[in-house]
């Protein structure tokens, strides 16, 4: 076998010769790929991306480094069309060629615009853009906080609106950088301090119109999510109407320009007058009312403080002790009269047993020795008695005993 350079080369000296034709071709050094992004990754440790970019039936395998991708706005993905920037070159370890990526951006649509769509996305899953998060804007606000730059026009117009329709509203002014890469640190900044201070009923947010990459600072997410940590309301008024940021979203209300945030965040002269005329008009019937009731009340007070003058206890404590003394007497007279009774039924009884009072009824008592007879089986012939009437007393003498059988007898005959 003849080499055709007359000389055998080792796989290394082949891969790094391969290398060498590739990398000393100035059209493979710098150009333009289209195509569309698959077996995408991103490393955990270092931050290189890799991916193989794929178009109709060809592909080729590509890589990032991180120090290139940290600039990217957006994130790849699988199935995403983009437009590479790089160079072609071998990889001398496995022989196989693939491209080296510095710029990227999507096919067909805008770098930022891209982000945007992602970010949305992600903070919206997050929760981020719930109504549950955002603080009511309140109706009368006294003390305004405004953060965006201090020589644009921007806060010339909020200001030029609130001296118009509510002068005695305090404005607090939060000046921050609106524009550039040092922009959300310093949105950041300004916002956390009016928060943190705690005296603002509202705060507004934002700035004049300009492009998407002029705008860009308020789709930071770092900015989105301390409006949402934010206790005080936000007002978020960034470019134009056409304009949408996240910051929009996240915020209590979005203003479609700085001026309309004022308006939004004040309210006119003739308003206040109006519903001052209206809280007057319902305290004067709530005050009516109120002293109504204490009018009434004090009448209740009054009676029950008529009931408890001295005067008024001694006459009830007069009247307790009449009462008592009637209802003493009426229980002394019931008392006495059944007590007569009593005696009277008593008396009663003992003169049906008292023997003179039978006596007086033509009855007598029969004695003899002063013993009181009660059987003839007692006398005998001849015995001297004494009779006892209710009038005296009788000395008899006895001629005959005669048993009561044979005086029944003898009354029969």
């Amino acid at each position: 076998m003849v080499s055709v350079l007359n000389e055998i080369l080792t796989v290394s000296q082949l891969n790094r010769y391969v290398k060498s034709v590739l990398d000393g071709d100035f059209r493979l050094r710098d150009l333009f790929l289209r195509g569309e992004i698959s077996n995408y990754t991103r490393h955990y440790r270092s931050g290189h991306l890799y991916f193989t970019l794929k178009e109709g039936g060809s592909a080729v395998k590509a890589v990032m480094f991180a120090g290139y991708a940290q600039e990217l706005a957006f994130e790849p993905e699988n199935g995403m069309a983009v437009i590479l920037r790089c160079s072609v070159s071998l990889y001398e370890r496995d022989g196989n060629y693939q491209i080296y990526v510095y710029e990227m951006q999507p096919d067909g649509r805008g770098a930022l615009q891209v982000a945007f769509e992602q970010l949305y996305r992600k903070l919206q899953v997050q929760g981020l853009f719930d109504e549950t998060n955002k603080k009511p804007i309140p109706r009368f606000a006294q003390r305004i906080g405004v953060v965006t730059s201090e020589t644009g026009a921007a806060l010339q117009d909020i200001l030029n609106i609130l001296s118009r329709r509510c002068p005695m509203a305090q404005v607090v002014f939060a000046p921050a950088l609106v524009q550039g890469r040092e922009a959300p640190d310093s949105l950041i900044a300004a916002l956390q301090a009016l928060d943190e201070w705690g005296k603002c009923d509202v705060i507004i947010i934002g700035r004049g119109g300009g492009s998407m990459e002029d705008l860009w600072c308020f789709n930071d997410e770092r900015l989105v999510r301390q409006i949402v940590a934010c206790h005080t309301p936000i007002i978020s008024a960034v470019g134009h109407e056409t304009d949408f940021t996240l910051c929009d979203y996240a915020a209590g209300l979005r203003a479609p320009t700085p001026s309309a945030a004022a308006e939004l965040a004040s309210v006119k002269m003739e308003q206040l007058e109006e519903r001052l005329e209206i809280l007057v008009d319902r305290t004067k019937r709530a005050a009516g009312h109120y002293l109504a009731q204490k009018e009434q009340q004090l009448q209740r007070l009054s009676l029950q403080l008529t009931h408890l003058t001295p005067e008024r206890r001694l006459q009830e404590y007069a009247e307790k002790l009449q009462n008592l003394w009637n209802m003493i007497q009426s229980s002394e007279k019931s008392v006495i009269i059944k007590k007569q009774e009593a005696l009277r039924l008593q008396s009663a009884r003992l003169q049906a047993l008292d023997p003179m009072a039978r006596l007086a009824g033509g009855y007598s008592i029969v004695l003899k020795d002063g013993r009181v007879l009660s059987s003839i089986q007692q006398v005998q012939e001849g015995d001297h008695l004494q009779v006892r009437l209710h009038d005296g007393t009788l000395r008899v003498l006895t001629e005959e005993v005669t048993p009561l059988k044979e005086c029944e007898k003898c009354r029969k005959n």
